[in-house]
């Protein structure tokens, strides 16, 4: 069967019966499209009618909000590759329909989405195998009625690749003996929301959708920003507010166009759920609740009327590890991210294929040393530059002079070799002194670095790690081909330095303030690694790390 980069799945079986079959169909429906997958639900409808099958708007009902979260949910465990978004569009309470001159037409036009369908795709039950040609035209002109989808729309029915889930849902209803009518939801004009929204999952998707369907008028939504983002688990690798707002108003426009959307930037907890008047509800998970209860407290301080708290269930995560919430949420989709290609390598026309060398930086503490080592028991040719560092200050060597005319030869031990800790007292806080420093042995340094490689080239090793902490600041990443970064919490950090160096935690967060920050790294990093946990985690990322590297190198 053919592949679609996007599809439109067009569900039309009663409400009280999609609980059993989201799960199958969505793992159908993956074997069709491999990108973005649109949900339109349109219960009872007909396909095989005499008269064209037309959308009509659907009140929002309980039984509706209860099947977005099964839809994500089951959408996390059986397809999570797939950005799913169930569209809203024709959803509308009737209390709004009064308003719209009788008609009962959610699509005066087709609505054009973010990605064009390419194949529409339905549930429908196809009892008589000779009208799936009718049928197959059927649903491509509904489609086409409701949204812009590519002109050479194809379209599947799911029903045969559903085996025995006709018969599974027939039992089903039997036993219940019919579903009762689902009770209406009550809706709002102002809905708010808040969150990180980091690499908008299906957890988000939820709560996005759910409030999408209570609200009538206009949507708030608060985007956490710098401040709030401290003390967030791996806060370096959330993505930048302006992809994240972007992505944000994507996915809503796509969902439910009709409303009015307003996303700020939040620098505290409450922004404008504590001073919008107009606001009626917010939309609260299990844990959130407090928040919406202070966010209320805080209201009725200002004089302000408390909002409805409607609360949603969190998504539990099929997939989670040890190191990983139980939820669906941001913080393990960015420990997936340790070990894995963040941003494909610069290619350098310059330097040698073999061996491929490796930039392993990080700050303090990081636990750099260390990755190194597991590489190194991986395969790795490990280059130490903080040892070929030593080798640039023995006498002889061409930095050694050049460093005492510099600096005096006060720098000078009774042995004559350089006094690391003089030296280092009289460029300590002074860039200038420093930066002259440095410019004399980096350079020499990089030489040194450079002759291992060849050395490593010269015995045939196909992987090189330049253990190097300096390595982005010191622009020696044109000696590798991918750099990795390390990184580890200020605060965990200071804790091991201060152990493992018996200095005060003063000079601890001083030195690491010397040095570029995690976030700042990160930015040059090809792949990012983090030992804040166990041992074996810490292995468990880099044997990861080093699989695919290996892959990588064999595509070259």
């Amino acid at each position: 069967m053919s592949m679609f980069s996007t599809g439109i799945l067009v569900l039309t079986s009663p409400l009280h019966t999609l609980p059993l079959r989201i799960a199958p169909v969505l793992s159908s429906a993956a074997q069709v499209v491999e990108r973005t997958l649109y949900v339109h639900l349109h219960p009872g409808l007909n396909l095989v009618s005499t008269g064209q099958a037309r959308p009509v708007f659907i009140p929002p009902v309980a039984d509706v909000s209860s099947l977005i979260s099964r839809l994500y949910s089951n959408a996390a465990d059986v397809c999570g590759h797939l950005d799913v978004r169930v569209l809203l569009t024709n959803f509308r309470a009737q209390k709004v329909l009064t308003g719209t001159e009788g008609t009962n037409n959610p699509f005066p036009s087709p609505q054009t989405l973010s990605h064009s369908p390419e194949v529409v795709l339905t549930d429908f039950p196809l009892k008589d195998p000779g009208q799936s040609s009718l049928v197959a035209q059927c649903l491509k002109r509904y489609a086409g009625h409701c949204y812009t989808c590519t002109p050479k729309l194809a379209s599947v029915l799911l029903h045969p690749l559903l085996g025995t889930l006709e018969e599974e849902k027939q039992e089903e209803e039997q036993e219940k003996g019919g579903a009762a009518d689902s009770e209406l939801l009550q809706t709002y004009s102002d809905v708010v929301v808040g969150g990180t929204f980091d690499r908008l999952h299906g957890a988000h998707k939820t709560l996005l959708n759910i409030s999408c369907l209570l609200a009538n008028k206009r949507f708030v939504i608060g985007l956490c920003d710098t401040e709030l983002l401290k003390n967030k688990v791996l806060k370096e690798l959330i993505e930048p507010y302006a992809l994240r707002l972007e992505r944000l108003e994507e996915f809503l426009q796509d969902i439910k166009p009709s409303l009015q959307y307003e996303i700020v930037p939040l620098s505290e907890p409450f922004g404008p759920s504590i001073t919008d008047s107009n606001l009626q509800c917010i939309v609260v998970s299990e844990e959130t609740r407090k928040g919406g209860e202070a966010v209320n407290k805080k209201r009725l301080e200002k004089g302000l009327s408390e909002l409805v708290l409607y609360e949603i269930q969190v998504i539990k995560d099929a997939h989670h590890s040890e190191i990983e919430e139980e939820k669906i949420s941001s913080s393990s989709l960015r420990s997936r991210l340790l070990g894995t290609l963040l941003r494909p390598p610069k290619d350098n026309p310059f330097l040698p294929a073999s061996p491929y060398v490796i930039g392993l930086s990080g700050g303090s503490g990081s636990g750099k040393s260390s990755i190194a080592r597991r590489l190194e028991a991986l395969g790795a040719v490990c280059i130490d530059s903080d040892q070929l560092g030593h080798e640039t200050y023995r006498p002889g060597s061409a930095a050694y002079q050049r460093v005492v005319e510099e600096f005096g030869e006060d720098i000078l031990s009774d042995d004559g070799t350089i006094n690391r800790r003089a030296l280092g007292r009289k460029v300590f806080g002074d860039k200038e002194r420093l930066k002259s420093l440095t410019d004399i042995v980096w350079p020499e340094i990089a030489l040194l670095v450079k002759h291992k490689i060849q050395q490593a080239r010269e015995e045939g090793k196909q992987v090189c790690v330049v253990d190097a902490a300096v390595l982005l600041e010191a622009g020696w990443t044109e000696m590798v081909h991918e750099v990795w970064v390390t990184i580890i919490p200020e605060e965990e950090a200071v804790l091991r330095i201060t152990a493992r160096d018996g200095v005060s935690e003063e000079d601890a967060r001083r030195r690491l303030q010397s040095q570029w920050p995690n976030a700042q790294q990160v930015e040059h990093a090809n792949v990012v690694l983090c030992t804040l946990w166990e041992p074996d985690v810490t292995q468990r990322q880099v044997q990861k790390a080093w699989d695919l590297l290996q892959k990588r190198i064999k595509k070259r």
